[in-house]
């Protein structure tokens, strides 16, 4: 395999890593409040067909994706009601909206089926930074929301990890009771944490749908939602982590599509279908309690916070 051929793998993998960089560290925020937000797949949708739809009728992109960030958001307020205010299982209620959004969704972008859209992303080289040797061509020549996912990566680490709202936030999916006590609204923090991870979650369906593959197609998302919610287990709640796992997969997946122009004899559709099995495995092992607990995970996640009378 020519070295050519690595770069051109690498660059299309940063582009399609970036969607589920997006999802995952949305999840994230989620997660480390400890709400388990498994609708991630039908936010996704839903910012693909809103962004894809608003960019054609205003024919701006930028609006497209403030749009499906919009889109993604309000389900997850849908969620948030749901799960934080009602109590309601955090699991059934995840796959329920999921459902909703693949129908509603379906339905909505019905009359822009394979229509192309009239302004979308195109790469652009950043001077000085694209001249680096292999990196620059990887990292520095691609769109400007795969650049807007480099700001956004560090930035949620940083406010998670080295701040107060951070901290906050990781109480509250820690131990809930202990927040509750030392003042923190368990409620409102559970509130924004679940509306900002819907918002990036449109986000990462309105660069699918404008960036990434302009156009617009029932069930684009094609699973992403679901690698991203594994992805975020296998960087044990980490962003920075996180990005890593997405841009692997998104190599993987712009492996796939190469292999055939070097000859050699492996199935596309096994390529493909990697991703999705090492999901399968990382969920089933997560579901047993002692691996949950080596991999840190918040110890309120999933579980609904019932604040006892005072």
């Amino acid at each position: 395999m020519s070295s050519e051929l690595i770069i051109t793998i690498f660059v299309a993998g940063i582009a399609a890593g970036t969607t589920l960089v997006f999802a995952a560290v949305g999840e994230i925020i989620a997660e480390r409040s400890g709400v388990l937000n498994l609708g991630v797949e039908g936010m996704m949708l839903a910012g693909a067909v809103t962004g894809f739809l608003v960019n054609r009728q205003v024919r701006a992109p930028w609006l497209g994706v403030a749009a499906g960030i919009s889109a993604g958001a309000t389900l997850a307020l849908l969620l948030a009601v749901l799960v934080v205010s009602f109590k309601a299982n955090q699991v059934v209620t995840g796959l329920a909206l999921v459902i909703f959004a693949i129908g509603m969704t379906g339905y909505l972008g019905e009359s822009v089926v394979g229509v192309p859209p009239p302004v979308t992303f195109n790469r652009i080289a950043l001077p000085g930074l694209s001249d680096i040797p292999v990196l620059g061509r990887i990292f520095f020549v691609q769109d400007a929301l795969v650049y807007l996912s480099y700001v956004l990566v560090p930035a949620t680490w940083w406010i998670l990890f080295r701040t107060r709202t951070g901290l906050n936030l990781r109480s509250v999916g820690e131990s809930p009771e202990t927040a509750d006590a030392a003042g923190l609204s368990v409620t409102g923090t559970r509130y924004a944490a679940v509306v900002i991870g819907g918002a990036f979650a449109g986000l990462a369906g309105a660069y699918l749908s404008l960036a990434r593959a302009p156009s617009w197609v029932p069930n684009m998302t094609a699973g992403r939602g679901w690698i991203a919610i594994a992805l975020v287990i296998f960087a044990t709640w980490s962003p920075l982590r996180a990005a890593l796992g997405g841009y692997l997969f998104g190599s993987v997946e712009a492996l796939g599509f190469r292999l055939q122009t070097v000859g050699l004899e492996v199935s596309t559709f096994f390529i493909a279908m990697m991703p999705y099995l090492f999901t399968i495995v990382v969920l089933v092992l997560i579901s047993r309690g002692s691996v949950q607990r080596r991999l840190a995970a918040p110890s309120a996640l999933g579980n609904a916070y019932l604040r006892e009378e005072r």
